[in-house]
């Protein structure tokens, strides 16, 4: 027990003291993760919103497939990124492995497929409520799908924060596409890892609470920026 307070005694030291590498590693993942996070959007969001309102030869197929992709094992991803990235891959000549933008890859691979299947399920309660609407417009479904993500664009955040939570927890696909590289490429949850397995609680429990800390912060910005533009544009 006594070791157990004396271990938070030291965390609280180090977030309030502001130490150098738990910063850096805390900017890192705040880097990586918001990096995959917006390429998964950019990505995702647009497929969901074509698959909820297109009718297309496959279509039911690529929705279980995107809902099936939402459980994808962390570790066959990292696995497979791996694979891609190392120097007998298709990409190895690019030299990426075991840096901060493989681990940014690994997690989009991650992440867009729950971007989209979320996305879709937003699309589509729009899609009902505004089809008749658009159709008497004349608008194309290409249109229709960007009209309809514009018109969910506050809703679609939770999707945004769903795959952002799944990015910055993620441990098994970065650490082996990353190598957890002090300094390099090591993030939140592999330094937890890492320094649990070694016994250095302070640090770990330091990176926890603030790993905690971040999920919460951006969750109730989002629903702050959110209610406020929803008042303010109805």
């Amino acid at each position: 027990m006594y070791e157990l307070s004396a271990s938070l005694a030291l965390a609280g030291d180090l977030i309030a003291a502001g130490d150098a590498r738990l910063a850096g590693i805390v900017l890192l993942s705040l880097k990586v993760s918001l990096g995959a996070t917006l390429v998964s959007c950019v990505l995702g969001m647009p497929l969901g919103a074509l698959l909820a309102v297109g009718r297309f030869a496959g279509r039911r197929s690529l929705i279980v497939l995107f809902n099936g992709l939402m459980g994808l094992p962390p570790v066959v991803v990292g696995l497979l990124v791996y694979l891609l990235l190392s120097r007998a891959g298709p990409l190895g000549q690019f030299g990426l492995l075991f840096t901060p933008t493989a681990m940014v890859v690994a997690q989009i691979v991650l992440i867009t497929p729950i971007i989209a299947a979320l996305t879709r399920q937003v699309i589509e309660d729009e899609w009902r409520e505004f089809r008749e609407q658009l159709r008497s417009l004349g608008a194309s479904r290409v249109r229709a799908a960007r009209t309809l993500l514009w018109n969910g664009r506050f809703s679609l955040t939770t999707s945004a924060l769903a795959g952002f939570g799944r990015a910055i927890a993620e441990v098994g696909a970065v650490m082996i596409v990353g190598g957890n590289i002090d300094g390099v490429t090591r993030v939140m949850t592999t330094t937890i890892a890492l320094e649990t397995s070694k016994g250095d609680l302070p640090l770990a429990l330091a990176l926890g609470a603030i790993l905690i800390g971040v999920v919460l912060a951006i969750n109730a910005l989002a629903y702050a920026f959110r209610q406020w533009a929803e008042r303010r544009w109805g």
